[in-house]
């Protein structure tokens, strides 16, 4: 990619923290990026392949996102797109705090939700009613692969009572590809920029309902108030607050419709986070499985369509 000379000398350190990816940090005399490659089966328990494609599909996915907001995201350095490699700037951490370490210790910021709420919404709007997106990231097969099958087809083996809700999830999301998705917004994926939210990880990325990424949110949301029952309030709070400010910037179709979608996802999602291919690691005590499990079979087998309904539902102790 041109970006290292071959007689200079160069210091690579593994970066942690990803399941699905080598990430590895660069640093020359003269400048410090980070380098992704996608791997063919992501680090978890059980069994889970993916096409190292979506790395690509990445590359594609911040080059949209930058233009839109181009403080939001990482800037692509180079791409090797033979071996499905890219090279992207470096955010330090002492100005880029993951999103997700900061609720993990009880730092709640509503603003951050708002921002959060506001940056997807925006980039969905833009998104909304591309062709040239539509044709490009068109590609069911790899989302089923990465998403849909390790969520809600495996969840789905593991809860006959609920099973044909889980399967009439993955129906009904590719039913209603209206823009394109990033597919991982998890705040583990976010981080708290000087100047708001930064999105990573993007290799989800696919022309799809808009919303599978709001229910990714507010998932974890839901379930650091169960981690974390005394701070419940402040998680929840986050919850309302992001839900209804990303609605409020729903223009490409009626909010009413995606809410209700949204709803589905996030009863299927909370279940999947316990009993799917990539559970949360924080949540390790009985009763906090137990619980979660109560809550969302009951919304599979009665299906909400209001958040706010949910969320006073919401039990977390």
């Amino acid at each position: 990619m041109g970006l290292c000379r071959p007689d200079a000398p160069v210091k690579f350190t593994a970066l942690t923290g990803g399941v699905s990816s080598l990430i590895v940090k660069v640093e020359t005399a003269d400048q410090v990026f980070c380098v992704k490659r996608a791997l063919p089966q992501l680090k978890v328990a059980a069994l889970w392949e993916a096409p190292v494609r979506r790395n690509r599909d990445e590359v594609a996915w911040l080059t949209f996102a930058r233009d839109v907001s181009p403080t939001s995201v990482p800037h692509v350095l180079g791409e090797d797109e033979q071996d499905c490699i890219f090279a992207m700037s470096y955010l330090p951490a002492d100005n880029h705090t993951v999103w997700k370490q900061q609720l993990l210790e009880g730092v709640v910021n509503p603003s951050m939700a708002l921002a959060m709420a506001q940056l997807l919404a925006r980039l969905h709007a833009t998104s909304a009613d591309n062709l040239d997106l539509c044709r490009s990231f068109d590609h069911d097969d790899d989302f089923v692969a990465i998403r849909l099958s390790p969520y809600f087809l495996f969840t789905a083996e593991k809860h006959p009572s609920c099973a044909d809700a889980l399967n009439r999830l993955v129906t009904q999301t590719l039913a209603h590809k209206k823009v394109l998705i990033h597919g991982d917004v998890s705040p583990k994926n976010i981080l708290i920029g000087p100047n708001g939210p930064v999105l990573l990880d993007a290799e989800c990325a696919c022309w799809g309902d808009p919303a599978f990424d709001l229910a990714f949110v507010l998932t974890h949301l839901m379930l650091k108030s169960v981690w974390r029952p005394a701070l419940a309030e402040a998680y929840l709070s986050a919850f309302d607050l992001l839900s209804t400010t990303y609605l409020q910037g729903v223009n490409w179709e009626p909010a009413a419709a995606l809410e209700a979608r949204t709803c589905d996802l996030l009863a299927g999602m909370l279940l999947a986070r316990v009993d799917g291919k990539s559970p949360v690691e924080y949540l390790r005590e009985n009763w906090q499985h137990a619980l979660i499990r109560h809550q969302t079979i009951a919304w599979l087998n009665q299906p909400q369509t209001k958040l706010a309904d949910m969320r006073a539902q919401w039990k977390t102790a």
